[in-house]
């Protein structure tokens, strides 16, 4: 049995803008803990005793967010990785630590203990999932059940691409110490794959990866599904609560409360009265959702306020926003089509129907401020009272 897991979580995460402006991708907020301590507990499910995590110069935000391992009664080290320049350096961070075998992951792939245990049966494992389109990930060509090429981001329609997923052993890391960079200028962990005779597993429940704040929502309703109903807060008399909802210790529930769950409810939060929360939705510790305020299928970030005649869905409100008296966010475009974002000047398709907003850190609005489906609003930024936002908006906008 493996023993020993290695998460690979130093990247910027820069298509996550603004969510990872003053946060790693991997510490976001999904149902109620930070992504990457799912991968955590789906390594700890699989007998996993040390965890080793590569990441950049912001290891004090891991340290305050996931500990030593103590909460989890494992043992984990943090290593950093001084320059971002591939995942074979990442990998070659850990070269003096790891001994014999070990499950590898990247630090932005939702993983399950069924995929870990049908890697350890393997002397060398890569997980592959098959996708519509493999021109945002890169082709994985198999021959006889192992890994024989993998085309970087070249090819387009169906295929096999890598879930960033292994078992490897220690002696990899001999193949490391003489590779060179890729075309990209980085040391890519996949260039040596070809050459070591990966055994591939194929998987397809619930994989993706959290590259994009649109694939974070994913994220959170597919674990959202794991809440179980616990209430440790305080909820007020004529408070309605359906379905699995989680009420975190310190939380307030007011009168006249609507919940329909899967509904995640962080410390200090403060819900009503009268609100209405719906659908996939996490409220992190302190937030507010006030007087005739609704949420839905959304997450709503440290210390932000959605505090009166809100609407608010399929949207991720950044840590401390304010959003002014009766900002609505709207969530489905008029002809029910697929929803596009903007971004570097190029449109992107979300792939969602309903997809609201995105707002950055510290984001206030005005009263009255109506925001586009499909907007994006950097940190620190204004919206007036008012006024309507759409489009993308870098840091520090002032849309008045």
């Amino acid at each position: 049995m493996t023993k020993q897991g290695l998460i690979l979580a130093a990247g910027l995460g820069k298509r996550m803008a603004p969510l990872s402006n003053n946060l790693v991708k991997s510490l976001l907020p999904v149902a109620g803990k930070p992504f990457i301590e799912w991968q955590i507990m789906a390594l700890l499910e699989s007998e996993v005793e040390k965890i080793w995590i590569v990441c950049g110069k912001n290891n004090d935000d891991f340290k305050e967010k996931i500990g030593n391992g103590e909460k989890y009664d494992i043992e984990i080290e943090y290593v950093v990785q001084e320059k971002q320049t591939g995942t074979a350096d990442a990998l070659l961070q850990v070269r003096e630590k790891i001994v014999g075998d070990f499950y590898c992951l990247n630090g932005d792939v939702i993983v399950n203990k069924k995929t870990l245990k049908l890697l350890n049966e393997k002397e060398r494992g890569m997980a592959v999932v098959e996708v519509d389109d493999v021109s945002a990930y890169g082709c994985v060509k198999v021959e006889n059940g192992f890994v024989v090429k993998i085309i970087e981001k070249e090819n387009t329609g169906r295929g096999m691409i890598n879930a960033g997923i292994y078992k490897m052993n220690s002696k990899i890391f001999e193949a490391l110490n003489d590779m060179k960079k890729s075309k990209r200028g980085e040391y890519e962990l996949t260039t040596i794959i070809e050459n070591e005779r990966f055994e591939v597993i194929e998987i397809d429940e619930s994989w993706m990866d959290i590259g994009t704040p649109w694939n974070l929502l994913e994220a959170n309703e597919i674990y959202m599904k794991s809440v179980e109903s616990e209430i440790k807060g305080d909820v007020e008399d004529g408070v309605t609560i359906k379905g699995d909802v989680f009420v975190s210790k310190g939380a307030v529930i007011k009168s006249g409360t609507y919940i329909e769950g899967s509904v995640w409810i962080g410390e200090g939060a403060v819900i009503g009265p009268n609100a209405y929360i719906r659908g996939a939705t996490m409220l992190d510790a302190r937030t507010k959702v006030g007087a005739a305020s609704e949420v839905k299928n959304s997450i709503i970030m440290e210390g932000a306020k959605v505090p009166h005649h809100n609407y608010v869905g399929d949207s991720i409100i950044g840590r401390n926003v304010n959003l002014g008296s009766g900002t609505k966010i709207a969530n489905l475009r008029l002809d029910k089509g697929e929803i596009a974002v903007e971004r570097d000047g190029e449109k992107i398709n979300t792939g969602r129907r309903k997809f609201g907003a995105i707002l950055g850190d510290n984001v206030s609005t005005g009263i009255n401020s109506s925001i586009n489906v499909g907007t994006i609003i950097g940190s620190d930024s204004i919206v007036g009272a008012g006024k309507i936002a759409s489009g993308t908006y870098p840091d520090g906008s002032k849309i008045l």
